[in-house]
């Protein structure tokens, strides 16, 4: 049973239906097929959304949305221009910390990209950057977003895995910070090796301190949000709403710049982008009902659990599954299909649940960069009117510097569980 389900997703995709449709076809047809009862479909489909967690992704959309039709994002980018300086590479210095910056508000790589993509790209190309050297920056450091809170990938595995989402997302913040460190490290090296240009700016302490004025009350929305969840008084949905009802105080009364018109735009954006993951969820869960149906989350189990029972080793092996399948399959379709499989054979084995969320998802923002299905690949190739294979040959030296977080990950617990722990003591 599962061997067809499977054949006629695969089929689905390579005939170049959406994902969504692909799943939810291929479960329609196994269950006709095996005479199993039609109304799993409707009462799986309406149970995965029947969730609370999910509320927290249509409004970090939103709050994303909000803050970008303000304008605030390129103050921010000035602002951490004038702080960094002249320093060799300092603007492709200065791309990677606005990108964590504004991570604490989208939750996701392509809003991240789609927010911060043009900015950075002009900035870098104006400075004297080869064009494909900003390219690659931007989309290498937009993995940031899904990692550091609000992620809604991180939500999304969450919900489906039965772990708490306050602490998975907690236990994203110092990873998010190491592939900062590791992502500027890299262009500090390759600074040195390929003669980056220096910025023009002339940094001034009145400069600064204007720009920062200005900069403050978007700088507070990623406070607000991260300071509610580690206080413990916001679970994400709450956390969530906070964030837009700030994002709608500060664009009103603070810059002025958000009109009517600009948020029914944000709430229709948000609409699109919400129904096309909800989808996903919702077929990707009548799919992963019919595996488990066929007892392909055990198998799977006792195949991992039969080649060694050291969870460094399981990790490893699902690092590589990962990998391979973020090049072909949407990182939440990924997430949905994959997790529940998994994550209870590497459970039973001693791997910590949050730090197995973080890999997980980890492996699968890097699947973003890779052909043939990288989203942020072809993302960015519209964003800076270039192919795809002048994007790709950009990114490649980023890798290093990804890689090497998802291995420091995959073998110290400690980055992904030290947080959580010290707060829920």
């Amino acid at each position: 049973m599962s061997l067809v389900l499977i054949a006629i997703f695969a089929v689905g995709l390579v005939a170049g239906a959406p994902i969504a449709v692909a799943l939810g076809l291929a479960s329609a047809v196994t269950i006709v097929a095996f005479g199993l009862p039609v109304h799993v479909l409707a009462q799986r489909s309406v149970n995965a959304l029947d969730s609370t967690p999910l509320l927290a992704v249509p409004l970090f959309i939103l709050a994303a949305s909000l803050l970008n039709a303000m304008g605030v994002t390129r103050h921010i980018f000035e602002l951490v221009r004038l702080v960094v300086g002249r320093i060799r590479g300092a603007v492709a210095q200065v791309s990677i910390l606005v990108s964590l910056i504004f991570s604490g508000v989208s939750g996701a790589a392509l809003a991240d990209i789609g927010a911060l993509g043009k900015i950075q790209i002009d900035q870098m190309v104006a400075q004297g950057y080869r064009r494909e050297f900003g390219a690659g920056l931007t989309i290498a450091a937009a993995t940031i977003g899904p990692i550091f809170p609000p992620s809604i990938p991180l939500i999304i595995y969450a919900s489906v895995t039965n772990v708490s989402a306050v602490q998975l997302l907690i236990a994203g913040i110092v990873p998010a910070l190491l592939i900062t460190l590791f992502l500027m490290a890299q262009v500090a090296v390759m600074a040195r090796l390929v003669d980056l240009p220096r910025d023009t700016v002339s940094p001034s302490l009145r400069a600064v301190a204007k720009k920062a004025f200005i900069s403050l009350p978007a700088l507070a929305a990623p406070i607000l949000l991260i300071g509610g969840l580690l206080s413990g008084y916001f679970g994400p949905t709450e956390v969530a709403g906070v964030t837009v009802a700030y994002a709608l105080l500060i664009g009103f009364f603070v810059y002025r710049t958000l009109t009517f018109k600009a948020v029914w735009e944000s709430l229709r954006e948000t609409v699109e982008a919400t129904s096309g993951i909800l989808f996903i969820v919702a077929t990707a869960a009548v799919f992963a009902w019919v595996l488990t149906l066929d007892r392909v989350p055990a198998v799977v189990g006792e195949w991992l659990l039969g080649i060694s029972d050291n969870p460094l080793v399981l990790v490893l092996l699902v690092n590589l599954l990962l990998l391979v399948v973020g090049m072909f399959l949407e990182s939440i379709a990924a997430i949905l299909i994959i997790a529940p499989i998994v994550a209870p054979a590497l459970h039973a084995a001693g791997l910590d649940p949050l730090q197995l969320g973080i890999v997980f998802v980890l492996n699968l923002m890097i699947g973003l960069l890779t052909p043939p299905i990288g989203m942020s690949l072809y993302m960015m190739s519209i964003i800076a009117r270039m192919p795809v294979h002048r994007v790709i040959i950009g990114v490649l030296p980023f890798f290093l510097p990804l890689l090497l977080s998802l291995l420091v990950v995959s073998t110290v617990p400690a980055v992904s569980t030290w947080l959580p722990q010290l707060l829920s003591r």
